[in-house]
């Protein structure tokens, strides 16, 4: 069976920030073959379902979409369907079987074989390729990635995770870790900085447990490296690890202004006796002394965490533990969900009592309660602070534009829209204060001596 080579493609992606990434390496090598992206699934020849696995009700999704797609197949016979990702990973020859309509399956670890496996697909092979081959074996192909927007480049420097924590299926799903050479990731940065990219967001599952396979650099020296060169206006890494942070990545905060003063940096539980439970390594002490040394680093740092409500064996006295390291960290965010069992993991075969579904719910939104009260304080509190803020897209309203702080706020403002602001460094006043966003005016020039640029901090908020 010969089936037509498509000639538009549209990926769907769920999920991280490593996910997109690999959305944009998909789609970069469609568009090496001659194929169009579009946004309409009516007119995709071609559809990509790039998926996540953290959670039980995502991977249920994946397929209940994929479901939707079919219904779009059975219209369209020529419609070929890749579904992609970590769920892709997990499922291997599973997903074949389940939607028979489905064309090929890609693990994250065969990304760059995309283009090999259409040609497959267009002589007849449905494919699934899964696995993790070696690194050497692992096609980046970097400086043809088709990236969204010229502002922020996302890069890899880390795949895969050696950890154990007994929730996570990432393991399984991304594979051991791999880590590229500290030389390959200076290019694609240099590359990005030439195009003139403003900001560089270095990624991995386990970010700062980077090192460099020839010489066992690591993170440290890797944020020294990139912070360091010319044109960089902003650095960021997302995800990190609390027992991977040495004293000499903290640093790193404090000698170079342009790392942004905004940290990611999971907990998922305050309480020591789910830590051991969970297998994070380590208990609470060890990061509330981080959180302190970071701030006194950078004071001001934003920071964010990941917290899990309803762990098998959580107790209401373990729940109110999470709530006071709320309570004394004051996260500028919080990314908090309950529970989710994954096939494989540990947390499996741990003989805990499964916390009631009532009750998992009930510690969620009493979680989202008091992280809400403590952010609207937070955020009230830049009242009448100055950002250089980056632009990243116009506003809903018209006449308005979006945009990110150093601190990784979400502030939207006036300003004339007739020219394109986004990519720009445009200071902004903050006026009004909400949870979860700010709103702001451009500052005009004459202000700005009341401006110092070279700023690395934030007020304080208790």
């Amino acid at each position: 069976m010969t089936i037509d080579f498509p000639k538009r493609f549209l990926v769907e992606t769920w999920g991280c920030q490593m996910n997109e990434l690999d959305s944009q390496r998909l789609s970069s090598q469609l568009m090496q073959e001659g194929i169009l992206p579009t946004s309409d699934p009516q007119q995709a020849d071609l559809i990509l379902l790039n998926s996540c696995s953290v959670r039980e009700k995502a991977a249920h999704k994946a397929y209940s979409r994929l479901g939707e797609y079919r219904l779009l197949k059975e219209k369209r016979p020529g419609l070929l369907l890749g579904f992609c990702g970590c769920v892709a990973q997990q499922e291997g020859d599973q997903a074949l079987k389940r939607v028979p309509d489905l064309d090929f399956v890609i693990g994250p670890a065969r990304v760059g074989e995309l283009r090999q496996i259409l040609r497959q697909r267009l002589v007849g092979k449905r494919v699934v390729a899964t696995g993790f081959p070696d690194a050497a074996e692992r096609n980046y192909d970097m400086d043809t990635l088709s990236r969204e927007g010229t502002h922020k480049g996302m890069v890899t420097i880390i795949e895969g995770c050696n950890k154990k924590c007994t929730f996570c299926i990432v393991p399984s799903t991304r594979g051991p870790e791999q880590n590229r050479p500290l030389d390959d990731i200076l290019s694609e940065v240099r590359h990005l900085l030439d195009f003139g990219f403003r900001e560089i967001e270095l990624l991995g599952q386990t970010v700062n447990h980077w090192r460099d396979p020839a010489t066992s650099a690591d993170f440290a020296v890797l944020l020294d490296r990139v912070a360091s060169l010319d044109g960089l206006d902003r650095l960021r890494f997302v995800t990190s690890y609390p027992r991977d942070f040495t004293q000499e990545m903290v640093d790193q905060f404090a000698r170079h202004s342009n790392i942004c003063p905004y940290l990611h940096l999971p907990v998922q539980s305050g309480s020591d006796r789910v830590l051991k439970m969970m297998g994070r390594g380590y208990a609470t002490e060890l990061y509330f002394d981080l959180i302190e040394r970071l701030r006194k680093s950078r004071p001001g740092i934003a920071l964010s965490t990941d917290i899990i409500v309803g762990f098998p064996g959580e107790t209401e006295q373990d729940f109110q533990l999470t709530l006071d390291l709320l309570s004394r960290v004051r996260f500028a965010s919080v990314y908090a969900f309950k529970y989710s069992p994954r096939p494989g993991t540990a947390a499996l075969r741990l003989n805990q009592p499964e916390v009631p579904l009532e009750d998992a719910d009930r510690r969620l939104q009493t979680l989202f309660s008091l992280q809400r009260e403590i952010q609207t304080k937070i955020n009230q509190a830049l009242v009448g602070e100055v950002f250089e803020v980056l632009v990243t897209s116009l506003g809903k309203s018209a006449g308005t534009l979006t945009g990110r702080t150093p601190c990784h706020r979400v502030i939207h403002f006036e300003h004339d829209t007739a020219t394109s602001y986004i990519g720009s460094l445009i200071d902004v006043k903050v006026e009004r204060a909400y949870p979860h966003s700010l709103i702001g005016s451009t500052v005009l020039p004459g202000w700005p001596e009341q401006i110092d640029r070279s700023r690395s901090s934030l007020p304080i908020v208790s």
